[in-house]
């Protein structure tokens, strides 16, 4: 049996597949660098349209397909497919729906209209990837999320997951990063988050509410066990509330990181 301790990566974007920000290099370095460091390791994404999934080589995994993710009454088909990581010996998920991901722009169309159904299009991917891993039977010691549409896992991780058995050790790091967006995710956004109202309180979404861009990064921050800095410039009140928080260790941005303070905070975290 490994006894390799096992980090999941869950984001929004990662090089070379899609890069929106600088934290998408760093989520490649970070997942290269952990494989290489001992660590054994996965990455979820979302299969967004813009993605070229014959240039990347990805092909549904068929093991892992039947999973259906219930969302505000409404199921959704999860389609797994996976890909390995150039360069690496190490496999990214993504996950995909029909109605929700094929399309050919990312969070607005081509005259830059929002998504209406951005914040269905969030929800679906948090659950999904958490489903998805329940799927896989392989318990995380730590679950790094970055970026801000995956800023509901830690809060699920803490309440909904809470007793799952493969999340119940799990230690959950929030990377905090620029913001990228001026909508919103809307009025109804912690409605469509509440995915069980018997294991989720109002007060467990309270960070959420205002569904901006920077309240997904404060509701991750919040209910995380660690915190990380991925960008230079950050929301002012982000970093004045969790640049240092107590009972939870914080790394801010280091442009010149080799990031070693990554490895020996996930290691410190999965003791």
């Amino acid at each position: 049996m490994s006894t390799k301790k096992r980090i999941l990566f869950i984001a929004s974007e990662m090089s070379p597949y899609l890069e929106m920000t600088e934290f998408s290099e760093i989520v490649n370095k970070l997942a290269i660098k952990a494989n290489d460091g001992g660590f054994e390791v996965r990455c979820i994404m979302p299969r967004f349209g813009v993605i070229n999934e014959r240039r990347h080589r990805l092909h549904e995994v068929v093991r892992l397909s039947g999973i259906n993710v219930s969302v505000d009454n409404d199921d959704f088909p999860l389609q797994i497919k996976v890909a390995s990581l150039p360069n690496a010996r190490l496999q990214v998920y993504f996950l995909d729906n029909e109605d929700l991901f094929k399309r050919k722009y990312i969070f607005s169309d081509e005259n830059e209209k929002w998504y209406e159904d951005n914040n269905l299009r969030t929800v679906f991917f948090c659950k999904g990837a958490l489903e998805t891993v329940k799927k896989f039977g392989w318990p995380p010691d730590v679950i790094h999320c970055s970026g801000w549409m995956t800023g509901l896992i830690p809060a699920y991780i803490k309440t909904v997951y809470k007793k799952e058995p493969v999340f119940s050790h799990s230690k959950v790091v929030f990377t905090v990063g620029q913001n990228t967006f001026k909508d919103k995710l809307g009025a109804n956004f912690t409605k469509l988050a509440n995915i069980n109202n018997a294991l989720i309180k109002d007060k467990d979404l309270e960070a959420f509410k205002e569904a901006t861009n920077t309240a997904m990064f404060k509701g991750g921050a919040t209910h995380a066990d660690a915190i990380t800095f991925g960008a230079e410039k950050i929301e002012k009140k982000l970093l004045e509330e969790f640049g240092k928080v107590r009972g939870k260790k914080v790394l801010n941005y280091n442009a010149e990181s080799d990031l070693t303070d990554y490895l020996q905070l996930y290691t410190d975290l999965a003791k």
